[in-house]
């Protein structure tokens, strides 16, 4: 059976004391949620060893933002799927609409990076979304399709709890904005089918999640969805209160 996801993205955010605050009153809030879900926090490079300190032997787990796909070289600047296992990660967030869009992530070095990533033992959050302009041309499912059939090309997947897709339309992430529950799961749906093509019945343990301006008040209806697995969350997830509010509604 599958966990639903709860996952906190502070970006570029977070100082170590602002990280350490932040991760204590989170961990004291989730304390006792008694509903088997995967907590993850993902701090910047800056402060995973804060939280990681903080976290051991909690339920939370500890996700980086980003990941190269080279395990080591001259590459400066660059932190591989080896250093992020050795700093206590578990997970990594890759192809984030903000590095997609910003910092110009094609569609093949996400894949690199999950491939990187995935041969070192670090599970993946794969992000996949369109922009506003995408969504008024209609273009939604094409441009998600052709993100999650990149992301899974000549992929194997040993274990699926261990790839999740999240899909965060560009549009919604940080404008207050969202799409429903009924256009989330729409999409999510497409994705279903999509990873189902590819994987076969198996494919049902991939997690799909939805990111893009969820908050406490709209968690539970996204969560009411057949498709929805869990909620990448972005600004709600730097204030303990809310996030800790969102884990124990998806915990209900």
């Amino acid at each position: 059976m599958k966990k639903n996801m709860i996952a906190g993205n502070w970006k570029m955010n977070m100082l170590r004391h602002e990280a350490r605050e932040l991760t204590q009153n989170i961990i004291s809030g989730v304390a006792k949620v008694k509903h088997d879900l995967d907590i993850l926090l993902a701090p910047p490079f800056t402060s995973l060893d804060v939280v990681r300190g903080l976290i051991e032997g909690t339920k939370v787990k500890l996700s980086a933002q980003n990941v190269f796909w080279e395990d080591r070289g001259a590459f400066t600047g660059e932190i591989s799927p080896a250093m992020l296992i050795d700093a206590g990660c578990e997970w990594a967030i890759i192809g984030h609409s903000e590095r997609r869009g910003i910092l110009g992530e094609t569609d093949s070095i996400v894949r690199k990076k999950i491939k990187a990533s995935l041969n070192d033992g670090l599970n993946v959050i794969v992000c996949v979304g369109e922009t506003l302009e995408e969504r008024e041309q209609g273009k939604t499912i094409k441009i998600v399709q052709s993100q999650v059939e990149s992301a899974l090309m000549d992929l194997e997947l040993e274990d699926y709890s261990k790839f999740v897709i999240a899909y965060e339309p560009v549009w919604a992430i940080g404008t207050g904005k969202n799409a429903t529950p009924e256009e989330a799961e729409h999409v999510h749906a497409t994705i279903r089918e999509i990873t189902g093509n590819i994987f076969g019945q198996d494919s049902d343990l991939i997690r799909i999640i939805y990111g893009g301006s969820v908050k406490v008040d709209n968690i539970k209806e996204l969560l009411a969805m057949d498709n929805i697995d869990g909620a990448l969350i972005g600004g709600a997830g730097l204030n303990a209160e809310s996030f800790v509010k969102i884990v124990k509604i998806a915990g209900e």
